[in-house]
């Protein structure tokens, strides 16, 4: 049986199973951002990589700046509105169970930290994610010199 692209309908599926196959060896960006995406320093001057990071970072360090205060705020705030619900006896505090609940996490603590082994796919990840730093080195100190620019502001 013929496919209109004129090869056989097994040479097609042959072919998707090569495209499988050579997409999981490509790192994870390339499979996001385009085949031809290499690093922007072949692609774009430094002005342009130090704006294009600087303004990204900018923009990342003012959204995390405006959420994480929201974060704190909803986080102090809960934790006042119970202490005084506990103050006024709305609410009863059993010590002991906390006392006890603590000591139980910290030794779960203790034994989940002391085999400090990394998963593979994890390190994998780490060492793309390194690999990809090393290539836009410009671009990513625009990136954190915007960032801590948006934290600031």
């Amino acid at each position: 049986m013929a496919v209109p692209g004129g090869g056989a309908k097994d040479d097609t599926f042959s072919t998707v199973l090569d495209l499988a196959e050579y997409t999981k060896n490509r790192p994870w960006w390339r499979k996001i951002f385009a085949p031809n995406s290499g690093s922007s320093a072949e692609k774009y001057n430094v002005a342009t990589q130090l704006v294009i990071g600087g303004v990204t970072g900018w923009c990342t360090g003012f959204i995390f700046q405006k959420v994480g205060k929201l974060a704190a705020t909803a986080v102090g705030g809960g934790f006042f509105l119970l202490q005084v619900a506990n103050h006024t006896g709305y609410i009863k505090v059993d010590w002991n169970l906390v006392q006890r609940d603590m000591d139980k996490a910290k030794q779960q603590l203790k034994f989940h930290t002391s085999g400090n082994k990394i998963h593979p796919e994890v390190k994998s990840r780490v060492d793309e994610v390194i690999i990809f730093l090393k290539k836009n080195v410009i671009l990513t100190g625009g990136f954190a010199g915007g960032f801590l620019l948006g934290m600031a502001s």
